[in-house]
């Protein structure tokens, strides 16, 4: 009985040395475990570390990951872009709503610097012969509104004078090509073609209402026509006469930091503004001044009248062309016949494939070109913004907003390469530019006489 205790005592101590090795090796793997964990999340378990304070014997701290780290690196550049495309698209889409609300003044506004492009090079020729500001400004004006209100005015009248032989014409041409269709190939009866009269007869009946309608709202429509003329009146008289003092108080309203580039710009835009209208000016006439003698020679009706659409249409790259064309096209075979109008189609297409590959590169040359994708999309979307003021506006905007960017590109890299150190030591001499190199005197051309 006396050895019991002693043989429990040794089992007791061999349990305790097991125990004491084990927690030994437990605590040195988690030591090495906690120097991995440690090493991978450097920043995070330092700061907690030092906040907390050391851990109780016996414990490890596990620390989570950041949840930025955690993220994938392509998710997280997408979340950075997105919200800020989202920023972008609610700017633009109040912008939208903002000028949607004010539309006419905003059309007012720009058909008056399109204008004013158009006459201010007149102004400053007059400057330069001595003419006072205020004179110059207002012979400048009148003489452009009376010239403009001269066509308006001509239009009207040639489509008054021949509104009555242009009815009996299309009755006759109606009545032609119906006979024509009956003889054709397409073997269309008659009770066919009384049928499509018969629907459209029903159509324009079932729609009385809503033409009676649009023709009341017509009354709205010259109102708002001649709030608009007024306000590009005002507007061109004023940036004409006083068009430098607004620029330099716009000025004024950028930031200073962004204001020298925007100076630059300023003059850049203008001048493209400037060649762009008064280029598609020259083209449109010459497309009016051809395709009009065209028609005339092919005793169309209305010659005249077609010319001036056509010079009108000229101003919606691409898409005026085409209507005005087919307008006159229609006139030619409803009034004269297939032949003359397949005459007049060959005159249209000849005089406008003129005008694409020989006058616009010509007369507008590269400072102004647009891609034709961007002529489509921006006239497509000016149209469903504004109808046709906007499809007028959408393309010189396109050319100005590309020429303002390529500046500013140009200027912020320049900036760039003037804050950046210059070389030093031998680095310098290699690093010299040509400009300043000595050149001999011999080798430099006289200046020519002024």
């Amino acid at each position: 009985m006396s050895r019991v205790p002693g043989w429990f005592g040794r089992i007791g101590a061999g349990l305790t040395e097991v125990g004491e090795r084990l927690d030994a090796r437990r605590a040195a793997a988690e030591k090495d475990d906690d120097e991995i964990d440690k090493g991978e999340d450097a920043g995070t378990d330092s700061s907690s570390s030092s906040l907390s304070g050391p851990s109780p014997a016996g414990t490890v701290a596990h620390v989570r990951p950041d949840p930025a780290t955690a993220v994938p690196w392509g998710m997280r550049v997408a979340a950075e872009a997105g919200w800020r495309l989202l920023v972008l698209a609610g700017t633009v889409w109040v912008l939208m709503r903002v000028i949607s609300a004010v539309q006419l003044v905003v059309l007012a506004f720009v058909s008056a610097l399109l204008i004013t492009a158009l006459l201010q090079p007149t102004v400053a020729r007059l400057r330069r012969h001595g003419f006072p500001r205020g004179l110059a400004t207002a012979l400048t004006a009148i003489l452009g509104f009376v010239i403009m209100g001269l066509v308006g005015w001509f239009v009207v009248w040639q489509v008054m004078e021949n509104i009555n032989n242009l009815a009996d014409q299309i009755q006759d041409g109606i009545d032609e090509l119906q006979r024509w269709l009956l003889n054709s190939p397409f073997h269309v009866t008659e009770d066919q073609i009384k049928d499509i009269a018969k629907s459209l007869r029903e159509a324009v009946g079932a729609n009385t209402e809503e033409i009676t309608s649009a023709g009341l709202e017509g009354v709205t429509v010259i109102v708002e026509a001649l709030t608009g003329i007024l306000l590009t009146m005002f507007s061109t008289l004023f940036l004409l006469y006083d068009g430098k003092r607004i620029w330099e108080w716009t000025l004024k309203l950028v930031p200073a930091a962004a204001r020298p580039g925007v100076a630059g710009a300023g003059p850049r835009a203008w001048r493209t503004l400037t060649a762009y209208v008064r280029g598609t000016v020259i083209v449109a006439l010459i497309d009016a001044i051809f395709i009009g003698l065209g028609i005339f020679f092919l005793d169309v009706p209305m010659a005249v009248p077609l010319a001036v659409f056509i010079f009108l249409g000229a101003f919606i790259p691409l898409v005026g062309a085409v209507i005005s064309g087919a307008l006159a096209v229609v006139v030619a075979l409803v009034t004269q016949g297939v032949f003359t109008a397949v005459m007049t189609l060959a005159v249209v297409l000849a005089v406008q494939q003129i005008e694409g590959h020989i006058l616009q590169p010509f007369i507008l040359g590269r400072a102004v070109r647009v891609h034709p994708l961007a002529v489509v999309l921006s006239v497509a979307a000016g149209g469903m913004v504004a109808g046709i003021g906007g499809a007028v506006v959408a393309v010189p905007l396109v050319a100005v907003t590309n020429t303002v960017v390529g500046y500013l590109r140009s200027h912020s890299r320049e900036a760039a390469l003037r804050q950046s150190p210059g070389p030093h030591g031998s680095t310098a001499a290699t690093e010299l530019p040509p400009a300043t190199a000595t050149v001999p005197k011999d080798s430099v051309p006289p200046t020519p006489p002024t």
